[in-house]
């Protein structure tokens, strides 16, 4: 049993297909499931359940893979921060985060912490839903994601950093557009753009849209937030969002306008990381230069009364 066989195995379990790691791998699919009958001779168990669709873990595959990762992941923080022993401030940054989310809660961070660390390298990988990035960041190539903040996960330490209002976004013109604020009752009857169903934004958006018996719907769907403020701003739909940094000031002139909604509660957003005290210390430093930024941000938005701006996390 070697570390790449248990690598190899916790990538299929995650994977649910051989076939997809050896791609991963530029290999064949019988040296992955070569690796996957080595361990299971030398355990004497079954550690994969062989399905139509692909492969699933057996309950020992369960016990394996979970106990294999956290090892994995420990050992390649373990490596990352002897790395930076050695080459001091070089190296690089790895971080995974959604879309939108480097433009709106990052560039001026970036900007910032190149000045500082000229020599490191910061590696964005993108994922489609705040799930995915965690998938990502558990998978142990990672250090760091931006997420929306949600149920703890195992093998993850969550801190939260801003607490983002929603708002309506629409067009100029809208009949809705010149309120001071809107109230979730008026939501009853407005045909919403539809944020991604399988986000945690979304999800939490629905949620409490229906906990306050509000059960908005759209035929037109949006894969993220900006695309979702594009079609508001062109008259395309209205889209409830959250006030990211860098937007409009509502009651502000131009063609997209935002209107609080205050009565929906706040999103969370924030870091997660696989251990807090074991990140190294370069993901580190970049972690707490966007959150400063951030709380920069919100402190000088504060001033603005018209502004719904995101608020630091207690």
């Amino acid at each position: 049993m070697t570390l790449d066989d248990l690598r190899v195995f916790v990538a299929v379990c995650r994977a649910g297909s051989l076939s997809a790691v050896a791609r991963e791998l530029t290999c064949t699919q019988s040296a992955v499931s070569q690796r996957v009958k080595r361990l299971e001779r030398e355990t004497g168990v079954s550690l994969l359940e062989r399905q139509p669709r692909g492969v699933v873990p057996t309950l020992a595959g369960r016990i394996l893979c979970e106990a294999a990762a956290d090892g994995i992941a420990g050992l390649d923080l373990a490596l990352r921060r002897l790395s930076d022993l050695v080459h001091g401030e070089s190296g690089a940054v790895r971080i995974t985060t959604g879309s939108t989310t480097v433009r709106h809660f990052m560039a001026g961070a970036i900007v910032s912490f190149r000045r500082r660390y000229p020599n490191v390298n910061l590696e964005f990988q993108t994922e489609s839903s705040s799930r995915g990035c965690l998938d990502a960041l558990i998978a142990g190539h990672l250090d760091l994601a931006w997420i929306t903040l949600g149920a703890p996960v195992r093998g993850v330490e969550q801190r939260p950093v801003a607490e983002l209002p929603w708002v309506l976004a629409m067009r100029a013109g809208d009949p809705l557009a010149a309120r001071s604020h809107v109230e979730v009752s008026d939501l009853a009857d407005v045909r919403l753009l539809r944020l991604p169903p399988n986000s945690t934004s979304g999800g939490r958006l629905h949620a409490a849209l229906a906990e306050l018996g509000i059960r908005a719907g759209s035929d037109t769907g949006v894969a993220d937030w900006d695309t979702a403020l594009l079609l508001a701003e062109l008259g395309l739909g209205r889209a409830v969002v959250p006030a990211l940094p860098g937007l409009p000031v509502p009651g502000s002139e131009g063609p997209l306008r935002l209107v609080p909604i205050p009565a929906l509660p706040p999103l969370p957003v924030g870091w997660a990381a696989r251990r807090w005290d074991a990140l190294p210390p370069l993901a580190r430093a970049f972690a707490d230069t966007v959150t400063r930024s951030l709380g920069e941000d919100a402190s000088r938005e504060r001033h603005s009364p018209e502004r719904p701006s995101a608020r630091p996390a207690e």
